[in-house]
């Protein structure tokens, strides 16, 4: 069991204030793999400190240099892929092969789409005689989840060092060692000294600790609306801004004449692929009431061919929650539907033995106001919800306090209609693909702000008007 005592500040890796240690266990068997110092206070004030010193000359320094740095950045995770898709199985739990389909190489499309539209950004306009300039703030507190380690962090640090902004990272507590990996490649690329930080800590100590510094010019946050909504106060006290992707209850909506088999495998693969711990889990199926009975059925059939195990094994589609309290919050919302009349179709269990393993669930006789439908559960629990009319339809997954995603399958014309009706951020259209340059982010309570491509750009610049 290897022991991390240090943090990176500065330029370097620095002797913790702390002596404080939190273990980091694999989740499939249970077993300590690491332990990971708590930064202190006081160790966030040095952090914050050197990432306030490093600044004004990094915000100075030329976008096409910024960029420099960060392609270096990017080919350095290339070729270090499989030592972070490894981290990521053993500390997240996540399959094998969904690690290596999604965890890292999303973040190396996400972080080669912004380069590719940074290098054709002007920082620079004129209006009349005004000239328009965007720098950075200053310094960004980014704090970051546990469910995609990797990329979470990237599609914060990517966007704000490009715009000029110096870092302090604050990883999540069940997964600090792929943020270890991170500060090892930024060690290796040679940024000045200051530009990018990482503390590790409880999110409850170091984590509030951070994001309140009166330093920190920038809150930038994903994880739970609960959390987020806390953010304001931390923010409120020097007037920080505050970037935040939230919680999401999304809704796949099918279609009659659309491919009923395509709508119902999509959504199902949302909850089982990362063990549903994704924000954007289209976790609400909505079909036609005369299509439940053949919704059903093919559920079932597709369900009995996923493969629930060591996310090690090739073979795997579904691994552990991430923690024992993950798996109890899962099973306490599965009780609940119980509770409040929907039925189970598939699942429904805790998994026997070592390791956080919770049965690929489904809910049918599901009614909206349920919990299972309004809440997000973070798990592999799907809710099959029916409706008579399209406007039903509409109506119920607007129904909602998120509204990060979606995904309409059906006529083309009729489901690009409905697509514009829902009060979301994303809605994927018959199987549409996801650009990494499009902007991903929510209305309502799922967040404020925008990642992604040049959209991600722009929440962190300032923007000053000099006039002539």
């Amino acid at each position: 069991m290897k022991k991390y005592e240090h943090l990176f500040y500065d330029g370097k890796w620095q002797i913790a204030d702390s002596q404080v240690f939190s273990d980091v266990v694999n989740p499939a068997t249970e077993e300590v793999i690491a332990q990971v110092i708590q930064a202190t206070h006081q160790d966030v004030d040095q952090a914050v400190q050197a990432a306030k010193q490093a600044f004004p000359t990094w915000n100075q320094t030329s976008p096409k240099e910024r960029a420099v740095y960060l392609e270096k950045v990017l080919e350095i995770i290339k070729r270090r892929q499989s030592d972070i898709e490894t981290t990521i199985i053993q500390e997240l739990g996540a399959s094998k092969q969904f690690t290596q389909n999604a965890q890292v190489p999303i973040a190396i499309r996400e972080m080669t789409a912004t380069l590719s539209e940074f290098a054709t950004f002007s920082f620079e306009e004129t209006i009349d005689n005004a000239l328009i300039i965007k720098e950075g703030f200053g310094v960004v507190a980014c704090v970051t989840p546990w469910n995609y380690p990797f990329n979470q962090i990237q599609r914060k640090i990517t966007p704000s060092l490009l715009a000029g902004n110096t870092v302090v990272i604050k990883p999540a507590s069940n997964t600090p060692l792929t943020a270890i990996l991170y500060a090892e490649i930024m060690e290796e690329v040679g940024l000045p000294k200051g530009v990018f930080n990482l503390v590790t800590g409880s999110g409850g100590d170091a984590g509030d600790y951070l994001v309140s510094h009166p330093d920190v010019d920038v809150i930038s946050f994903t994880g739970s609306t609960e959390v987020g909504k806390n953010l304001y106060h931390h923010a409120a006290t020097t007037v920080k801004k505050l970037v935040l992707e939230l919680g999401g209850k999304s809704a796949m909506i099918y279609l009659k004449g659309g491919d009923l088999s395509y709508a119902v495998e999509a959504a199902a693969n949302t909850v089982l692929d990362n063990q549903g711990q994704t924000c954007s889990a289209l976790s609400r199926l909505f079909v036609p009431h005369d299509a439940l009975e053949q919704t059903k059925e093919m559920l079932k059939k597709y369900y009995a061919t996923i493969q629930v195990g060591d996310p090690f094994e090739e073979t795997t589609r579904v691994g552990p929650m991430v923690s024992d309290s993950q798996r109890q919050t899962v099973l306490a919302y599965i009780q609940k539907g119980k509770e409040e009349g929907a039925e189970v179709l598939i699942g429904g269990h805790a998994i026997e033995g070592t390791g956080y393993f919770v049965e690929p669930t489904v809910f049918v006789q599901v009614k909206n106001e349920m919990t299972i439908a309004q809440e997000e559960i973070f798990g592999p629990v799907l809710t099959v919800l029916t409706y008579e009319t399209i406007e039903e339809a509409i109506a119920m997954a607007n129904d909602s306090i998120y509204g990060l995603s979606g995904a309409v399958v059906g006529p083309k014309e009729e489901a690009e209609k409905v697509a514009r009706q829902l009060r979301t951020g994303n809605v994927i259209v018959n199987g549409g693909n996801r650009t990494a340059k499009a902007p991903f982010g929510g209305y309502k309570q799922s967040g404020l702000g925008r990642e992604n491509g040049l959209y991600g750009l722009e929440d962190y610049l300032e923007i000053k008007a000099i006039f002539l």
